[in-house]
């Protein structure tokens, strides 16, 4: 019996997924539950595992494919035995090209560099990831050898040719390129050239769009953080005991900027079209620095959650994005979010907004200064806040108001219990 394995469901507004790597060869055993590809979205990459146990029968969907929500990707053939071990599996995946297969370019009677290119890419099949990458390096791909199945161009086979600086178009001497930049790029050899990844490039475009298109602007405050230190510092070993979770300060900015965002409803609004949508719930994100890059899980109806919660939550969070396990679903649906450059040193930033929110609050390092209290200077634990919001539809009087209840809430956290 044989079960098709499809691309699941990827999130809110999700559509496509590349297909990033095969952890399987067709004939390898797989066992129920055990991830056998990689895919990589627009917002995080994920696993997909085996609902059965048996032998990977074709794989059909290759590394570097653009596949959609429900394609096939491949068959297992259930309680089957493999044919071979894994380890010496003939039909290996497309990244995993033999060793003695040296790309064209290496070789010094190769045309790589004078073979003229096809009229455009499509003309040899490519898959939509392997063009884009072969046309944001001027490739040739006629030129590239291909081990692929069915001979096609895989997404290992031109970052091979990228790497050994061959299959490079010659272009005409007439030739304007529209998109090319105002000076060539040499090939240096203290340099490497690294194709973006799809998330980074998605983080580079979101980031350019929300400055493209919200009316972008940034107050500031500055808080003492004195009385929520005095309180984590007393309660951290017994919140921790009772709760299994480290209380930190991320817990009392979230409780902080719910109570502000209910006074303020347009700081947790969005536009769409010619309508102002309000929230009457607040989904928080919490920003998380990656290897791969910025990603933003987001705590839901985080009104019904106590600090316990929170904090647990937000754990969760930073060991799931530690070990690249983040869903789709832990990033959808954000309605506000909070972003913490204090943990990497920052003292003062303007973070970007996260479309289509209004609002983002940059939390900063805690820094002792001298402030005046009362007629009297004393060095108190100080952070800068910084609000970034949509000019469009929150007034200057909204944004500075909101960041003066967040300062007010933190330096007394009586309020938050209270819900004064």
């Amino acid at each position: 019996m044989s079960t098709e394995i499809k691309v699941p469901v990827l999130g809110e507004s999700v559509v496509e997924a590349t297909v990033s790597q095969w952890m399987k060869s067709k004939g390898d055993a797989v066992q129920a539950d055990e991830p056998i590809v990689e895919l990589e979205t627009d917002k995080v990459t994920l696993e997909v595992p085996s609902p059965v146990a048996g032998v990977l029968e074709d794989i059909v969907a290759a590394e570097g494919s653009t596949v959609g929500v429900n394609a096939l990707l491949a068959i297992v053939a259930e309680g089957k035995a493999a044919a071979r071990p894994a380890s010496v599996s003939a039909t290996a995946p497309a990244s995993k090209a033999p060793e003695t297969a040296a790309p064209a370019a290496t070789s010094p009677a190769a045309p790589a560099t004078t073979t003229p290119a096809p009229a455009n890419a499509s003309a040899m099949a490519l898959s939509p990831a392997v063009r884009k990458l072969v046309e944001e390096n001027q490739l040739n791909p006629a030129a590239i050898p291909a081990t692929g199945k069915d001979g096609r161009l895989t997404k290992a086979d031109v970052k091979a040719a990228i790497d050994n600086g061959g299959a490079r178009i010659a272009a005409p001497a007439s030739a304007a390129p529209v998109s090319a930049p105002a000076h060539a790029r040499s090939d240096d050899p203290r340099e490497e050239r690294v194709p973006m990844s799809r998330l980074r490039r998605v983080i580079a475009s979101r980031l350019k769009e929300a400055q493209n298109t919200a009316a972008m602007l940034t107050t500031f405050n500055e808080v003492d953080m004195s009385a929520v230190m005095a309180l984590r510092s007393e309660y951290k070993d017994e919140f921790e005991k009772n709760h299994g979770a480290r209380l930190g300060f991320m817990g009392f900015f979230v409780k902080a900027v719910i109570t502000a965002l209910t006074e303020f409803p347009a700081v947790n609004a969005e536009i769409h079209v010619f309508y102002i949508i309000y929230k009457n719930f607040y989904n928080i994100g919490v920003a998380v620095g990656t290897p791969q890059g910025l990603v933003v899980p987001v705590l839901k109806d985080a009104q019904n959650m106590g600090l316990a919660d929170i904090e647990t939550t937000i754990g969760e969070f930073g060991q799931k994005a530690r070990d690249g396990k983040l869903g789709p679903a832990d990033m959808a649906g954000g309605t506000f979010t909070i972003s913490n450059g204090g943990v990497y040193g920052s003292l003062m930033s303007t973070p970007i907004l996260n479309p289509p929110q209004s609002g983002i609050l940059g939390m900063h390092k805690i820094q002792k200064r001298p402030v005046a209290i009362g007629n009297s200077v004393e060095i108190r634990p100080m952070m800068y806040l910084a609000l970034s919001y949509d000019h469009r539809i929150i007034d200057g009087r909204e944004a500075v108001s909101f960041l003066v209840r967040v300062k007010e809430s933190i330096e007394d956290p009586r309020r938050l219990l209270l819900g004064v």
